[in-house]
């Protein structure tokens, strides 16, 4: 019998069954330092060799580096009859440790923490909540107690959060000119990536990480190497304590973890602690407007679901949740990448 688009071999669907050993076979191999392994060789290696450099059996790595060379991550060599392997490019830039691009850290929190609530999407879809309690015995009462349980989550969240800004955090401080506010505030700015993204781009500028204690203590012992002055932090929950006043608000992959209220609420917050003629910048991956896509965004609100209290949302959605909190002009910018933009602003006051 043939399928209604007359394919009578479900390819797609198939596709879609082998997915998660897509993943895994990524993962382990971030895990295991294949990649890094090829990197520091400077040269193709065989499969014993490779074997031997990350403790594993033969077969094993065998086994794995075939499945790697089949993803496009690795490239074959033939000598004196022998296969050798090496990076490909794209490996060498996103999958090593010690590369600038590297999303080694962003793999291995997918692989660690991700892949686990998601063994519980069942369950997540069938009671509309998040799933920490089930996949790590933490209750998610208090979501960001459960997001960062321990330092060590804490530090591989904050790293994931670098990783990404690393590759897309130019394109979203960027799609709009912001050169016009010359004080920004990055509500949960965790790291800092995206605040020397900022300076990097409008290099006038200052930004202020406004986070939760606990998070500028990691970011200082953890991320903060060379101080930028025109960087700072601030301590505080943005929930309970008084934002700084700046032009500028960033508010990057902060609102699809909550709630439309819980949105609104902050979104007010903002609001009243903003400079007249300042503005707010939501950083996030949006939804199309029909529904149609794009795939990752879809797929990531079903994480917000397994991980949060969120979801992904659509420019319009965006919108309405900034004009309840005041502002007005509000305009939307793609980037093409997976983040984009969405710009509101707070009216100048005139007075009589």
């Amino acid at each position: 019998m043939s399928s209604p688009d007359g394919d009578s071999y479900p390819r797609k669907i198939l596709e879609y069954m082998e997915g998660f050993l897509v993943s895994k076979t990524l993962f382990t191999s971030c895990e295991l330092g294949v990649f890094d392994v090829l990197l520091s060789a400077e040269r193709p290696l065989s499969a014993e060799d490779i074997s031997q450099a990350i403790g594993a059996s033969l077969d094993g790595t065998q086994r794995l580096l075939a499945a790697c060379t089949g993803l496009q991550l690795l490239h074959t060599h033939q000598e004196n009859g022998q296969v050798l392997y090496s990076n490909t490019e794209q490996a060498s830039t996103y999958l090593t440790r010690s590369s600038p691009s590297s999303l080694h850290q962003s793999i291995q929190y997918s692989s660690k923490t991700i892949y686990l609530c998601w063994h519980h999407l069942t369950d997540a879809v069938r009671e509309g909540r998040n799933q920490y309690e089930k996949a790590f015995g933490v209750n998610s009462k208090d979501l960001f107690e459960a997001l960062y349980r321990s330092e060590e989550e804490m530090v591989k969240f904050m790293q994931l959060m670098n990783s990404i800004w690393n590759i897309c955090g130019k394109d979203v401080v960027t799609v709009f000119d912001l050169s016009p506010f010359k004080v920004i505030c990055d509500i949960g700015g965790c790291s800092g990536a995206l605040a020397k993204q900022c300076t990097s781009s409008y290099p006038e500028c200052t930004v202020t990480i406004f986070d939760l204690p606990k998070v500028v203590c990691t970011s200082k012992e953890h991320f903060v190497n060379e101080a930028d002055p025109r960087i700072s932090f601030c301590e505080g929950d943005f929930f309970k304590d008084l934002l700084p006043e700046a032009d500028l608000y960033i508010l990057a992959r902060i609102l699809h973890d909550w709630t439309d209220d819980r949105c609104i609420e902050l979104l007010t917050r903002v609001y009243q602690a903003c400079k007249p003629g300042g503005a707010v910048l939501v950083v996030e991956a949006l939804l199309q407007e029909d529904g149609s896509g794009p795939l990752t965004a879809q797929l990531y609100s079903l994480n917000m679901l397994v991980q949060t209290e969120g979801r992904e949302r659509t420019a319009a959605q965006y919108a309405a949740l900034l004009a309840a909190a005041g502002f007005t002009r509000v305009h939307h910018r793609l980037t093409g990448k997976i983040y984009d933009a969405v710009l509101g602003r707070k009216e100048t006051q005139h007075t009589g």
